[in-house]
């Protein structure tokens, strides 16, 4: 995974994660649509689906 990849404004991959991390683990998904949905709505200023974000919580997951 490339989380020093350039998102949005001077944000990278590994800020998105940063700003999630600590929400994550307080949350349950039932399924990885509702994984997804959650990082996009949850991500602070960049609203659109970035796979490496998804993926290091997918991974973190038992959803398969």
């Amino acid at each position: 995974m490339k989380s020093n990849r350039h998102i949005w404004e001077g944000w990278t991959v590994q800020d998105f994660i940063n700003e999630l991390e600590f929400t994550f683990k307080y949350k349950t998904f039932q399924n990885k649509q509702e994984l997804k949905k959650w990082c996009k709505s949850e991500q602070p200023y960049y609203k659109k689906h970035i796979p490496e974000v998804y993926k290091h919580f997918l991974n973190k997951t038992n959803l398969t």
